[in-house]
């Protein structure tokens, strides 16, 4: 991810191997990373379980805010891809009782239909 896109907010894909050993900690027996996405220090984890939403602040980072929403708590979602002259995606998902969707843009070469089966997935079930 080139500096400009971590500065405008767009996320890109991260090492699963690596995400897997630094969530070991506060993944259940049976739950496995299977996408995710990182803005700046942030992280969007999918789970075969959950979402959960890495929010790291301070300068140091060691303050760290993690939000897990399960699959069944996801009302609806929605993935817009780039255009000609817009090269954003933008990923929208609304949780029950949330009047606003929770928003993630993405870098244009972002596997947005993968990320789609993920979450259709363990939604539709």
């Amino acid at each position: 991810m080139s500096l400009f896109d971590k500065l405008i907010g767009n996320a890109s894909a991260v090492n699963l191997a690596e995400l897997t050993k630094e969530f070991s900690e506060i993944l259940i027996d049976d739950e496995i990373i299977e996408s995710a996405f990182a803005v700046l220090r942030d992280k969007w984890v999918f789970t075969n379980k959950r979402l959960i939403l890495l929010n790291i602040q301070g300068l140091t980072g060691t303050k760290r805010e993690y939000l897990t929403i399960p699959y069944r708590s996801v009302d609806r979602f929605s993935i817009e891809t780039g255009g000609t002259l817009d090269d954003d995606c933008e990923m929208k998902i609304w949780i029950k009782g949330m009047a606003e969707p929770l928003q993630k843009e993405f870098k244009r070469n972002t596997d947005l239909k993968g990320l789609q089966r993920v979450l259709a997935a363990h939604i539709l079930k």
